[in-house]
């Protein structure tokens, strides 16, 4: 394994969660490298048969869609921008409780990154809806229902909820996830009763 995917929403605070480790596990260990990939959830969690997110008027607001947008544009420009919009977005939304609905607030970001002009072309680009669209199906025919969930060798999924691992075990935790998420077939499902997870998480 060298290459995995991660779908994701911006929205997700477990995507802000294993963001940080992710990055630093990247840091690390140069052979690997990420696909990040969109999940949108409004679309997941809705109960309409033909209902689809990306098929919306301009009155629609979308709770994620212009960020999924943001990020498919980011990383049109280059791995590094993308690395610096997916930290700055997930700030915003997670940490400042900014609204990041909008096409405006994504442009805001782009400003504040000192972002080229490409990035603005690139987000309104109706392409992008058939990104999102095109990695939805395919996530949901392997059976995501939510993020982030990884996908390792084109064919082992793993639903995972965490909050960050510490630096000095991330190498670790990410071997160890692996181990049990892709190498392990007959491994289904783990999950801590609440309480005291996640209580004592962080002690």
């Amino acid at each position: 394994m060298s290459t995995f995917d991660i779908f994701i929403d911006y929205t997700c605070p477990w995507v802000a969660q294993i963001y940080p480790w992710i990055v630093d596990v990247l840091s690390k260990d140069k052979s690997l490298k990420v696909n990040w990939r969109s999940f949108p959830l409004e679309q997941i969690n809705n109960e309409l048969d033909d209902w689809k997110c990306w098929n919306q008027d301009e009155n629609y607001i979308s709770r994620g869609l212009w960020a999924l947008r943001g990020g498919i544009a980011a990383r049109m420009i280059g791995d590094n921008f993308h690395n610096q919009y997916m930290a700055k977005i997930l700030d915003e939304k997670h940490v400042k409780r900014a609204d990041i609905r909008s096409r405006q607030a994504i442009i805001d970001i782009a400003q504040k990154l000192s972002f080229p002009d490409e990035f603005t072309i690139f987000l309104d680009d109706a392409t992008r809806l058939q990104e999102i669209s095109k990695d939805y199906s395919y996530a949901v025919s392997l059976g995501v229902f939510g993020t982030p969930t990884f996908l390792f060798d084109d064919t082992h999924l793993a639903f995972l909820k965490t909050f960050t691992p510490p630096k000095s075990d991330s190498i670790s935790f990410f071997n160890n996830f692996y181990q049990m998420a892709a190498l392990k077939n007959y491994f289904g499902e783990l999950k801590r009763p609440q309480p005291p997870w996640p209580r004592h998480a962080k002690d």
